[in-house]
């Protein structure tokens, strides 16, 4: 597997009092491809990325971004050092238009002040137009550019979960963490996400890290895989070699699903 490590999680470990949600995990993101974390119900996912975009503090180990310790650090530091996340739900506002929601993603790169901003100075205009150009490049790259000025709570569900990863992409992040990008969509919406996903690996250079159950989406996309259960990492690899991991199949997969996966990797 390529790529120049751009995260190393380190000896990770969490507790919430008696409870160990995450128990001594490493492993390393490769800069430039698709990382997934899969695991039943439970496994510690959601923690584990909580804990790199600084919203949990672990109990024990290391999180580096490049040369840079985050284990400690508050989520917008991080997000500055170029980390972004979306959450499950869509964190949308549903009284701004698609457009004005993509702006708010251009927050972390506003050197105008509040005054300046209200005056409306030849600075603060200046900076709102390129902001708007880059806010425009990601409607592109979304293909919500007919729905520019729609409010976001007429969207259907699935163009706000789009809405959503592109929101995080307008941060112009060098890592992407995407909680369950998939969930509640159909299989059309998938396609389209998945898609999406590629190009922003693609056309961007965004390294990316998804938690995902759907598996079919999971071995299509991913470069990389880690599998956690029970707060224990028990694989790491590519796809092929995860799918064929006995412990995988024992903990998550099942005997049904891997033969499934297996006619998926014939075929391809």
């Amino acid at each position: 597997m390529s790529g120049t490590p751009l995260i190393d999680v380190e000896n990770l470990s969490v507790r919430f009092g008696g409870v160990r949600a995450v128990s001594d995990v490493s492993f390393a993101v490769p800069e430039g491809l698709i990382s997934a974390i899969i695991g039943p119900n439970g496994a510690g996912k959601t923690t584990l990325f909580n804990c790199m975009s600084g919203i949990y503090r672990p109990t024990e180990g290391r999180i580096m971004l490049e040369s840079n310790d985050v284990t400690r650090m508050r989520p917008h530091r991080i997000a500055k050092l170029g980390l972004a996340r979306t959450f499950q739900a869509p964190a949308l506002f549903g009284g701004m238009t698609v457009l004005e929601n993509l702006m708010l993603g251009r927050y972390i790169h506003g050197k105008v002040g509040v005054l300046r901003g209200c005056l409306l100075t030849p600075g603060a205009r200046k900076e709102e137009a390129a902001q708007r150009a880059k806010a425009e490049e990601t409607l592109a790259l979304i293909e919500l550019q007919p729905y520019r000025h729609t409010l976001v709570r007429d969207l259907p569900y699935g163009l706000q979960k789009r809405l959503d990863v592109g929101r995080a992409l307008a941060q112009e992040p060098r890592v992407l963490l995407l909680d369950e990008p998939m969930a509640g969509m159909n299989v059309e919406e998938k396609v389209g996400l998945a898609a999406l996903i590629a190009d922003a690996r693609d056309q961007w250079g965004i390294t990316l890290v998804l938690v995902e159950h759907d598996m079919g989406v999971v071995m299509d996309l991913a470069d990389h895989v880690i599998v956690l259960d029970f707060g224990e990492k028990i694989a790491d690899g590519t796809p092929a070699e995860v799918q064929r991991n006995p412990q995988v199949i024992a903990a998550y997969l099942g005997t049904h699903a891997q033969e499934e996966m297996a006619g998926k990797v014939e075929a391809v």
